[in-house]
């Protein structure tokens, strides 16, 4: 039986992910860094594992554990991560570093540790769960654009090298998703930024709040949590992954005026976003 391991899985698109593939026969190690949230699925009848993606010594005994148990390591989705909302004068050095220990660093130490494993058996499928945020950029998402960034540059560099092997990288990008991910980020605004004293003060509660506030999920664009899901297991059963998946129309429609638009053109479009 096929195996991955899957980080994030508390709720959202790394729950939903891990739901779908254990129902079409894929064995999963759903991952979470809560314990409750560790109970919770394994109450739901997964292999879930207590995992801190910023934990290099946790993420060392979970792929252990995973090899014991089947001797093998198919695949792993990074899917980790959370946002942080605000403008860049108002995220400092400290807020910045915990966005990318996550988003980041953290999904780079998954996927150091877990390539030897990857190469001694000459095969697996490295999933990165970057986002439409990391083609181009929004406003008030300096953070979170960064760290998505980030992610582009180091999977694009590490498919080059592993052109030669079967283990394959593919990055997926999100654009907007049914999950707690709003939430959380409003929960991320409230605490790390000085909404009171910021020169963008009014339009952080008349627009950023009210944003984040909102619970319609109903937008033009926006799709369950399944669509992600649905793409990971198109992933599982390729025999060849392609390179990137983009995820909801939002995606399509800004990479593709990336591609075609001058950067004042693209600054004035994404500007009304």
């Amino acid at each position: 039986m096929r195996n991955i391991l899957i980080t994030g899985c508390s709720s959202g698109i790394g729950f939903e992910t891990a739901r779908i593939l254990k129902e079409n026969g894929i064995k999963v190690y759903a991952s979470a860094r809560k314990k409750e949230d560790v109970e919770m699925l394994k109450i739901l009848g997964f292999d879930a594992l207590l995992l801190d993606v910023t934990n290099a010594q946790n993420i060392k005994e979970s792929l252990q554990y995973i090899i014991s148990k089947d001797g093998k390591i198919d695949a792993v989705f990074n899917n980790a991560g959370f946002g942080q909302p605000g403008a860049v004068e108002d995220i400092s050095v400290r807020v910045l570093k915990e966005q990318f220990e996550t988003n980041f660093f953290g999904m780079h130490e998954v996927t150091i540790q877990i390539l030897p494993i990857f190469r001694k058996q000459g095969y697996g499928k490295i999933i990165q769960h970057s986002s439409v945020l990391g083609i181009i950029s929004l406003k008030f998402r300096g953070a979170y654009n960064a760290s998505k960034y980030a992610i582009e540059g180091l999977a694009d560099t590490l498919r080059l090298e592993l052109l030669d092997t079967n283990i394959t990288v593919s990055t997926i990008n999100t654009g907007p998703v049914t999950s707690k991910f709003r939430e959380n980020s409003l929960n991320n605004f409230r605490k790390n930024i000085d909404i009171e004293n910021s020169f963008f003060s009014k339009i952080y509660k008349k627009e950023v709040k009210k944003r984040l506030e909102s619970t319609d999920d109903g937008g033009l664009f926006n799709l369950p949590a399944s669509s992600v899901a649905n793409v990971v297991l198109k992933i599982m059963n390729s025999k060849r992954a392609k390179p990137r998946y983009y995820v909801t129309k939002a995606t399509y429609i800004l990479g593709f005026a990336k591609r075609v638009l001058s950067t004042s053109l693209l600054d004035k479009l994404l500007n009304k976003i």
